[in-house]
Parts: structure tokens; C-alpha cells; sequence
């Protein structure tokens, strides 16, 4: 009966919200001058309340009870598709000044199974968050310093050898100190940052079949990790619309659990960014990664990326990248990824956008994944401070290492109501 009574629920749910329009694929932390109500009044600026409802079709939303099985212990190896509810209420502080500017955005994500599409998958319900505080002092001046720090609990992990089925919690914290010497066509900026991520499965049992620590309830927390980061940034505009730049990282990162060694890792890449025409901008960098600590290796580092400005309202981008990074169990990886991207402003209201990239990465070893991603999808600005509209997201990858998790593909169609006060 309870069970009944949670589909009911869930389809009357549903069906009130396919009738609204919705946003993007996750709701937008940014604001801007068009967007949101009047707020509360705070100082000088302004503290708004968001309010954000989606549902949303997962076909890999998590490992759940296989059908029919009479064994609560049994999970299956397979993902399974579901129909999510996220319930999103945030806030949204933006304080300027002249000396000190402050923005402070989040919200917190309820992340509801409805046991609509596979009974027994409610026990995963979750809560999610994010949050993202900026501070900035002396923007305009010759030495400025600026603090950020970025939260985020989510099941979509930065951990490039785990796949579905696992929850991340994520925080960094960063500190720049901007430098612009003379009339600021130099800009270097020194900056230091401190980064964790731990790792919990979203079930507590191991599905069937599960043969390794991307699935396994027991090994995922090997991937958890402390980052320390410092480096610098710099930029040298030595034409009015060319600028040399250059990007030096070393990043000292410590796996708190399993017995992956600690990786020093160097990045250091130097290149040209400007246009070569009104519409058109281009960048291009080169360099090299090396881990310092262990002996695994480098690699050559590169990015082309162009830009083109259609009309006053359309863009598109395209690129290629590689990077870099360690990782656990593995020790590091390399990724080489290429990407488009796209979005026009329709009538000042309806925006439409399409993105999507492909990553080879290369493991220590012998493993090799492919990812694939697409995302599209309309959104119209009803009012000021109201938001809607759709999408669909598909994610496939493929590797040479077994195991559901890290070998599937992922259909996702949403639908999605903002209010913004």
C-alpha cells in the first residue's frame, strides 16, 4: 500500500511539473542584472531567495534491488533507471563596493526517488548542495586580493576512475592576489589553494559481479583525497587585443586511505590568447606536466581553442585539450579531450544552447576509458525573476576495465521551474 501510495504521489508530481517549463541542465548560481527580483535589500546590495523543482528521468540513476528479488542483501551489478525529484531552495547575496565586493550563492538539492520506474530505489534519496563565496578586495588597484571557496555535494564525482552509483563531497578554498604593475597590461597573479573530496557509495551493499573499488561500498573511500595547490597566472597584453599568457601549477595531492602514493605533480604551459578578427578569438597553449615525486612520468600539455561570435547573440566554441592529473589507484592519468559549444539569445528571452565533448584518458597501465557527452536544451525567461525550461543530457563510457559502473550509457530528460526573489 505504502508503495502504491508513493507512486500515486510521485506521477501527480510529475505530471504538475511537466506542464511548467524548466531551466539548464543544473540550476544557474550566477545573477546578473535581469535576473531575479528586488530582494532584501542588504547594505548596498542585495540578498535574493531562490526556489528551484525539477523532475527528471535517469536511466542510470543507481544500483538498486534487482526485479522480483525476495533478498533485501542482493544488489543488482546493473544501473537502473529511475524518476527523480530535486527540491532546490538557495539564497543569493551580492554586496558591491569600490574597496570590498562580496557574492555568496547556494542552495540546498533534496534529491528524491520515486520508486516509480524500480521499486526499492526510494532508500537513496539524498540531499545535495552547493555553495560558492567570492570576496574581493581592491578589484581596481595595482595589488588586489580575492577569496574563494566552492562546496558542492553531488553524485557527479571529479574522480576520473570512478564511475556512476557514488556520492562526492567536495570543498576548495583558494586565495589570488592579483598583481598590475604600470597600466596593467601585465597581470600576474600568484595563488594558493587547499582542495579535499571524500567519496561514500549511494548503497551500502556491493552490487553482484561488483570486482573492484569504483563499486565496491568497502574500497571507494581509497579515492579520498587532500589537494594542495600553488602556482601562478600570468598575462602580458602586448597588443591591444593579443596577450601572452602563461600558467604554472604544482600540486602536492594525498590520498588519505588506500595505499596510493602521494603525487607531486608540476604543470607549466605558455601560449598566445586574442582576436584575429572582430569575431573571432583564439587560444593556444603549450607545455608539459610532470609528476616530481614518484617516478610516473609526464606529459606534453596542449590547448587550441576558438571562438566565434555569429551575430550579437549567437556564439559557438570549439577546442581540444589535454591535461594531466593524478589519481588514486592508478597514480595518474592523462585526458585528451575535444569539445563544442554553442548558444543564441532569442528575442531577448529564449535561449538556446548545445554542448558537447568527448574525453579519451589514458591510465597508468593498461586501462583506457572513452567518455561521451551531449547536452541541449531550451530556456525562456518568463519574467524577471522567473525561469524555465528542458533538456536532455545523454553520457555514455566505455573502458577496458569491467564493471557497470564505469560501463554504461546515460539518458537524462528534465524539466525545471527558478523562482528568484
Amino acid at each position: 500500500m505504502t508503495q502504491l501510495a508513493n507512486k500515486w504521489r510521485a506521477l501527480c508530481l510529475l505530471a504538475v511539473a511537466v506542464s511548467w517549463p524548466a531551466s539548464g541542465q543544473a540550476p544557474a548560481l550566477t545573477g546578473g542584472p535581469n535576473t531575479g527580483g528586488n530582494g532584501i535589500k542588504v547594505g548596498d546590495g542585495r540578498l535574493h531567495a531562490t526556489f528551484d523543482f525539477e523532475t527528471r528521468y535517469d536511466s542510470a540513476a543507481g544500483y538498486f534491488p534487482p526485479p522480483g528479488n525476495t533478498d533485501p542483501t542482493v544488489v543488482s551489478d546493473q544501473l537502473s533507471g529511475e524518476a527523480l525529484l530535486h527540491i532546490r531552495p538557495g539564497l543569493r547575496l551580492e554586496l558591491p563596493g569600490n574597496k570590498v565586493d562580496v557574492e555568496l550563492k547556494g542552495y540546498a538539492d533534496y534529491v528524491h526517488y520515486t520508486g516509480l520506474f524500480t521499486p526499492g530505489s526510494t532508500n537513496t534519496s539524498h540531499l545535495q548542495a552547493q555553495g560558492d563565496l567570492n570576496v574581493v578586495f581592491n578589484k581596481e588597484g595595482q595589488v588586489g586580493v580575492e577569496l574563494a571557496d566552492h562546496f558542492q555535494r553531488s553524485d557527479r564525482t571529479r574522480s576520473a576512475a570512478i564511475g556512476a552509483g557514488v556520492l562526492s563531497l567536495f570543498n576548495e578554498l583558494k586565495l589570488r592576489v592579483p598583481l598590475r604593475p604600470g597600466g596593467g597590461a601585465l597581470e600576474v597573479v600568484p595563488q594558493l589553494g587547499w582542495g579535499m573530496e571524500l567519496f561514500q557509495p549511494m548503497g551500502a551493499l556491493a552490487p553482484v559481479g561488483c570486482g573492484g573499488p569504483e563499486c565496491d561500498p568497502a574500497q571507494v573511500n581509497r579515492f579520498n583525497y587532500s589537494d594542495l595547490r600553488a602556482g601562478f597566472e600570468g598575462r602580458w597584453r602586448f597588443l591591444p587585443k593579443t596577450a601572452v599568457v602563461a600558467d604554472v601549477d604544482l600540486n602536492l595531492r594525498d590520498y588519505t586511505n588506500g595505499d596510493t602514493p602521494n603525487a607531486l605533480l608540476l604543470k607549466a604551459k605558455g601560449g598566445l590568447a586574442g582576436l584575429v578578427t572582430p569575431k573571432i578569438a583564439v587560444t593556444a597553449t603549450l607545455g608539459w606536466g610532470q609528476d616530481l615525486s614518484g617516478g610516473l612520468g609526464g606529459t606534453l600539455l596542449a590547448q587550441v581553442e576558438g571562438s566565434y561570435l555569429v551575430s550579437p547573440t549567437t556564439t559557438l566554441k570549439a577546442g581540444y585539450a589535454r591535461t594531466l592529473e593524478p589519481v588514486a589507484a592508478f597514480g595518474q592519468f592523462r585526458d585528451d579531450r575535444g569539445y563544442v559549444e554553442g548558444q543564441s539569445l532569442l528575442g531577448g528571452r529564449l535561449t538556446l544552447r548545445a554542448s558537447t565533448a568527448v574525453d579519451f584518458l589514458s591510465f597508468l597501465g593498461d586501462r583506457r576509458d572513452t567518455l561521451f557527452k551531449l547536452d541541449v536544451g531550451p530556456q525562456y525567461q518568463f519574467e524577471k525573476w522567473l525561469i524555465g525550461g528542458a533538456g536532455y543530457l545523454l553520457n555514455t563510457r566505455t573502458s577496458t576495465a569491467t564493471g557497470a559502473g564505469i560501463n554504461y550509457s546515460r539518458h537524462e530528460g528534465y524539466v525545471r521551474m527558478t523562482v528568484t526573489y
